[in-house]
C-alpha cells in the first residue's frame, strides 16, 4: 500500500463525513465499517505501512471473533499461526489449557506481527471504501466557536516524524481518536488519563528459535534469574512466549503500576536476565535476537473518558480499552471499532443535529454496558496481583487445580458464553454485572 500524499487528494475531498484518526486495529477496524455503511470515511496515519508496533503478536479465540465479523481472511496458508490454546508456567508447575470451545468464540487463536497485521486491517478499510492518507501527522484539532471539534490539522511527514509539506486541514461533523495510549488528540480535548485506573509497561524483542511454531500460547507468572550468589532471585513482573512460526519467538514481559516495581526497574535489563535462565537449546540470546528490545505502555480499564463528547468519538487504546486480566488490547480496540461504527451508522441515519447527537451521545454506555463490569473486575484483581505475596499464593495452589485454572481462563480471557452456556459462564456474567461500571 503507498502512502497517498495530502497534496494530492485536492480541496474536493478535504471534508469527509467522519475523520478516523489513527490506523491501528481500532481505527482501520471503524473505518472499514463505517465504508461498509456508506459513509465517506477519511483516515489519517502518521505512520507508513507497513510499520513496527510493540506487541506481544497473540490473538486469543475473542479477537479472532473480531476478525471473522469483520471479514478478514486468516488461512494459514498465508502466514496465520493458529494456536490451541494457552500454556501457564509457574511455581514448578506447567499447565496447558484448550481455549474453549463455545457457540459464540472460535475455538484458536492466532499469531500474526504487528507489521503485517495493521497493514492487513488497513488495506481491507481502503478496501470496502475508506480513503488513507498515510505520513500524516494530525497537529491539532479545529474548534467551532463552542468549542466543539469540527475537524484536524495535519502535516505531511517522513518516516522520522519530521514534517515536509504545509499544514493542512480537513473537517468532518465526527472526529474518531483511534491514536493510541498517548492520544494526543484526546490531549487537545481536555481528555486527561484517570489516575484511578490499572498502568501496564509491556518489553518484547523476537529471536531466532527452533520454537518459533507452538500449538500454545505460552505465559510465564514467574520471571526468575541468578542473584549474585547463584541464588534464584524473582523478578517482577509476567512473561510470554509466543511463536511467530517464521523461525522467531516473540518473548516479552509486561508489569503494572500496581506492583511497587513500576517505573524503578530497568524492563529490558529484566528481560535480559530473564531470558538467560532459559534452556540454552532455545536460543534466546542477544546473539539471535531480532531488533532491539521495545516497550510501550498499556492503558487499561477505560483510563480515558468520556467516550464521546464534543464532537470527539474514543476507540482502543485512545479510551484505554486494554483488558485489566491480560493486556489484551486487539481485540477490545476491534470491538470498540465495530461497536462505536454501529453509533456511528444510526447516528447519521437521523434527518437533524439534535438526533445524530443524541445517538452519538449513547456511545459511552454501550461501551459500559460492554466491557464496564467486567474492567472493573479486571482492575480489582490488578490490584490484588501487584502484591508478590498474593500471586505466590495465587501460583502456588491455584496451579494444580485444572478445573479452577479452566474458568480463570474464561475469565482472563473474556471468554463466557452468553446463551445456553454452562455455569461458570453464567457466573462470569454475573459478576460482571454486578461490578459498577464507572
Amino acid at each position: 500500500m503507498s502512502a497517498m500524499s495530502a497534496m494530492s487528494i485536492g480541496s474536493a475531498t478535504q471534508s469527509a463525513d467522519v475523520i478516523v484518526v489513527g490506523a491501528g486495529p481500532g481505527g482501520s477496524s471503524t473505518a472499514a465499517y463505517l465504508a461498509m455503511a456508506g459513509l465517506d470515511v477519511l483516515v489519517l496515519e502518521k505512520t507508513r505501512f507497513p510499520r513496527e508496533k510493540v506487541c506481544g503478536d497473540g490473538l486469543t479465540p475473542r479477537a479472532v471473533r473480531e476478525l471473522i465479523t469483520l471479514g478478514v481472511p486468516t488461512p494459514e496458508d498465508d502466514g496465520w499461526i493458529r494456536n490451541r490454546g494457552l500454556r501457564i508456567i509457574g511455581g514448578g508447575m506447567r499447565l496447558q489449557l484448550d481455549w474453549p470451545d463455545t457457540s459464540e468464540f472460535p475455538p484458536y487463536g492466532l499469531v500474526r506481527t504487528r507489521m503485517d497485521f495493521d497493514d492487513i486491517l488497513a488495506r481491507h478499510a481502503v478496501k470496502h471504501g475508506a480513503r488513507l492518507l498515510e505520513s500524516t501527522n494530525v497537529t491539532g484539532p479545529v474548534l467551532s466557536g463552542d468549542g466543539r471539534i469540527v475537524g484536524v490539522r495535519a502535516r505531511e511527514v517522513d518516516d522520522s516524524g519530521k514534517a515536509t509539506g504545509a499544514e493542512f486541514t480537513y473537517t468532518a461533523p465526527l472526529v474518531i481518536a483511534a491514536d493510541g495510549t498517548s492520544s494526543r488528540l484526546s490531549l487537545a480535548m481536555g481528555r486527561q488519563k484517570r489516575d484511578d485506573r490499572p498502568m501496564g509497561v509491556a518489553v518484547r524483542t523476537y529471536y531466532t528459535s527452533p520454537r518459533h511454531e507452538d500449538d500454545y500460547l505460552e505465559s510465564w507468572l514467574e520471571l526468575w534469574t541468578k542473584g549474585p550468589n547463584g541464588n534464584r532471585v524473582l523478578l517482577p513482573g509476567y512473561g510470554w512466549i509466543f511463536g511467530v512460526g517464521d523461525g522467531t519467538s516473540n518473548v516479552g514481559l509486561g508489569i503494572l503500576n500496581t506492583s511497587k516495581a513500576f517505573g524503578n526497574v530497568d524492563y529490558k535489563d529484566v528481560m535480559r536476565r530473564w531470558v538467560e535462565t532459559m534452556p540454552e537449546e532455545w536460543t534466546y540470546s542477544d546473539a539471535t535476537m531480532v531488533g532491539p528490545i521495545r516497550g510501550a505502555a498499556l492503558p487499561m480499564g477505560f483510563n480515558r473518558q468520556p467516550h464521546y463528547a464534543d464532537g470527539l468519538m474514543l476507540v482502543g487504546d485512545a479510551g484505554g480499552m486494554v483488558n485489566p486480566f491480560n493486556g489484551e488490547g486487539i481485540a477490545y480496540a476491534m470491538e470498540s471499532g465495530r461497536l462505536a461504527a454501529e453509533v456511528v451508522a444510526q447516528a447519521f441515519a437521523r434527518s437533524d443535529d439534535a438526533s445524530r447527537e443524541r445517538v452519538l451521545q449513547s456511545y459511552p454506555k454501550v461501551m459500559k454496558d460492554a466491557l464496564g463490569g467486567y474492567y472493573t473486575l479486571g482492575r480489582w484483581f490488578a490490584h490484588a496481583i501487584g502484591h508478590p505475596e498474593v500471586m505466590r499464593l495465587a501460583t502456588k495452589y491455584g496451579l494444580p487445580r485444572t478445573t479452577l485454572m479452566k474458568f480463570l481462563l474464561k475469565v482472563m480471557a473474556n471468554l463466557p458464553e452468553r446463551h445456553g452456556g454452562r455455569v461458570d459462564d453464567r457466573l462470569i456474567h454475573a459478576l460482571s454485572q454486578m461490578a459498577p461500571d464507572a
